[in-house]
This record gives structure tokens, C-alpha cells and sequence, in this order.
């Protein structure tokens, strides 16, 4: 990976929907080349996915809290998850406790009724997020884009 290849991802991590036209002139290739370097990095699994990003709050999802959990039914903890529709991420951590879980619900009711469904597969620790400096921060620093 080059510096051009670097620039080019700090741009778009930040900016998926810029056209190539405009991601060329920042990093200074044609149209074409700079679509080419993109493809490459798409292909190379570099660049995994472009997404929308929807804040909870616009969908009534006003409370979020992360779960420790400890459970000796892994598999049965996934599988609940999966069907979960609070559940947004799942991590598989060392310590203490073998999973983490975040999870977005409309109330603290509704969290509440998460995690007493979640009770069966272990126990957990629940804190709940007041607020978020900083969220969604790029791997790779991003360049000013005017």
C-alpha cells in the first residue's frame, strides 16, 4: 500500500459517497486510475463495505449499555444474539467475562427486558452508555476534505 492508496482510504472512510471524480482531484489521479486503485483495495478486502449510518435516536432507540457477560453456553448466547434486534455488536473477550454486547433499546424498560431474557444463558454486568465523545473514529487519521 502507497501513500496514495493511504489517501485514498482516509478519504473515503470518512466519505463513501464521494464520486470518483472528486476522490481523483483530491489525491491527484484521473477519474479512471483512481477508480481502478479503489477496486484494487475492494478486492483486496482493504475497503470491506460501505454503510449507512443511522443515529439510534432517529429510529427511537434512545438508550444504549454494553453487557459483560459470562456464560458457559457460548453457542446458545450467539444464537440468542442473532435473533436479537437490540444486539449491534458481539464480542468474544479474555478476563473476567467471556463476552461483551452492545446493545440499542428504545427504554431502559426494554433494556431491561433484554437483559432478564439474556439471564438464562449466564450472567452479565450492564452499563449503560450517558453519553459518547467520541464514536465511529476513523483507523486511518482523515485528511480535511473541502
Amino acid at each position: 500500500m502507497d501513500v496514495t492508496d493511504k489517501n485514498i482510504i482516509e478519504i473515503i472512510q470518512g466519505h463513501g459517497r464521494i464520486s470518483m471524480k472528486e476522490l481523483g482531484h483530491l489525491v491527484g489521479l484521473s477519474q479512471p486510475a483512481v477508480a481502478e486503485r479503489v477496486r484494487k483495495l475492494e478486492d483486496r478486502g482493504v475497503v470491506d463495505h460501505y454503510r449507512a449510518v443511522i443515529p439510534p435516536s432517529k429510529i427511537n432507540k434512545h438508550v444504549t449499555a454494553y453487557l459483560m457477560f459470562l456464560t458457559k453456553n457460548c453457542e446458545e448466547l450467539v444464537a440468542f444474539c442473532n435473533q436479537s434486534s437490540e444486539l449491534i455488536e458481539l464480542h468474544r473477550i479474555s478476563g473476567q467475562y467471556n463476552f461483551l454486547l452492545k446493545v440499542v433499546t428504545e427504554s431502559l424498560q426494554s433494556l431491561e427486558m433484554f437483559t432478564n431474557a439474556c439471564g438464562k444463558y449466564g450472567d452479565s454486568v450492564t452499563l449503560i452508555v450517558m453519553s459518547s465523545p467520541i464514536e465511529n473514529k476513523p483507523l486511518i487519521p482523515m485528511v480535511d476534505v473541502e
